[in-house]
């Protein structure tokens, strides 16, 4: 007597977190696009960290195996454009309705009121990942919420469409974000 083989339903689910590149490669990509292009000189700041042992199981070879940071990073980039010193952040946010404001550290708000109460050029770069779409939010915007007359702990998304401008997804550049400050915010 045969027995039926019996086939084991494998189903998998999809990760579509990993569809496109994330923010920080986007913007990486598009600043290296700019540089090549002499367009702009804007640059990935790295996160000061200390370290505090490393192994070395042959010379070229060396890894930390331990290390913290010595100091709370302020923001993602900066460089200049135009003569104008830039500085932003990167945010992606999953949530459907709003971007709470709680993932912008109390740190990073500092840092960019500073550049902007000095004349430089300061925003926010956020992707909501449920509609896929991209925004940059001027520091002068974003400190309505914080401080202003709009004190709140989310933004809603229906109001980034009003108060910030949205950032075109494209092939070369990636995210075009210096055409919005062309627009928007140089005087």
């Amino acid at each position: 007597m045969k027995y039926p083989i019996k086939k084991k339903m494998i189903v998998k689910k999809r990760n579509y977190s990993k569809l496109g590149m994330s923010l920080e490669k986007d913007i990486n990509q598009t600043n290296n696009f700019y540089l090549i292009n002499d367009i702009a000189v804007i640059h990935k700041k790295p996160t000061p960290i200390q370290l505090v042992s490393v192994k070395y199981p042959s010379r070229t070879k060396a890894k930390i195996t331990e290390a913290y940071f010595k100091s709370p990073s302020t923001t993602d980039y900066n460089g200049l454009y135009k003569g104008f010193y830039i500085d932003f952040d990167c945010k992606e946010s999953s949530n459907k309705t709003s971007f709470p404001l709680s993932n912008i550290h109390t740190h990073q708000r500092e840092h960019l009121k500073k550049i902007h109460y000095n004349k430089g050029i300061s925003f926010l770069i956020i992707h909501f990942k449920f509609h896929k779409t991209y925004f940059l939010l001027p520091y002068k915007s974003l400190e309505k919420f914080l401080d202003g007359t709009e004190k709140r702990k989310s933004i809603p998304y229906e109001k980034f469409k009003k108060i910030a401008y949205e950032i075109q997804y494209g092939l070369m550049p990636r995210l075009d974000y210096l055409k919005i400050i062309d627009q928007h915010l140089l005087f």
